[in-house]
């Protein structure tokens, strides 16, 4: 199952994904394809039976979620394997200020309605929606697009220890990356390892982890 933000939907790689690989694809349509996010915006969706209402809080925001389904038969999207158009409106409500913000994000996807409900739509989405935002704590953070590192395992080797540095502040209840790690540097020696509940052994000399 491969999903891809609007950057990436594009005809050869849906093709490729369908015939050459024989995997299911779920992809976000904007603005950069025209003819096709104009398509998708004329179906009927007001008739859309299959649907999928979620609701979510944290982070300082309140989020609700509406995932509407349509079969493509007699839009023709033109668009390779394509059988079903997603629509979903998307409102979030800044708990401390009270602002409303409004997105509505269209997709295409090679999975029936029979194998892709609205509410497995949402888990996918969602998880490509976390993957995205780790990406971008990872860049705020560590100014990871920023890196020179960018051939062979590169990246990837650098990514790993990112992400450990996240999840272990996270875990230490951390909410905000940046000032965990602020914390953590005052007492480079031992704080980054105290985190994990590493034990601390001593020697004659000095304090050194096992």
């Amino acid at each position: 199952m491969a999903t891809a933000d609007a950057l990436h939907t594009q005809r050869e790689h849906a093709k490729w994904l369908a015939e050459a690989k024989n995997a299911h694809y779920l992809m976000v349509v904007k603005g950069n394809q025209p003819n096709l996010h104009a398509a998708l915006k004329t179906p009927p969706w007001k008739e859309a039976t299959a649907r999928r209402h979620d609701r979510e809080t944290g982070h300082g925001r309140r989020e609700t979620r509406s995932i509407r389904t349509l079969p493509l038969t007699g839009l023709d999207p033109d668009f390779p394997h394509a059988v079903q158009a997603v629509k979903t409106p998307r409102h979030r409500t800044d708990l401390k200020t009270g602002r409303v913000t409004r997105q509505t994000i269209h997709a295409l996807t090679d999975m029936t309605s029979l194998e892709a409900s609205p509410q497995v739509i949402g888990r996918i989405a969602r998880a490509q929606w976390g993957i995205k935002a780790l990406h971008h704590l990872r860049d705020t953070t560590f100014t990871e697009d920023a890196s020179k590192i960018r051939t062979g395992h590169g990246p990837a080797n650098m990514t790993t220890p990112r992400n450990l540095a996240i999840n272990t502040l996270q875990d230490a209840g951390h909410h905000n990356i940046a000032a965990g790690l602020r914390e953590v540097s005052y007492t480079p020696i031992t704080h980054p390892l105290d985190l994990p509940g590493l034990p601390l052994t001593c020697d004659a000399t000095s304090p050194t982890r096992l």
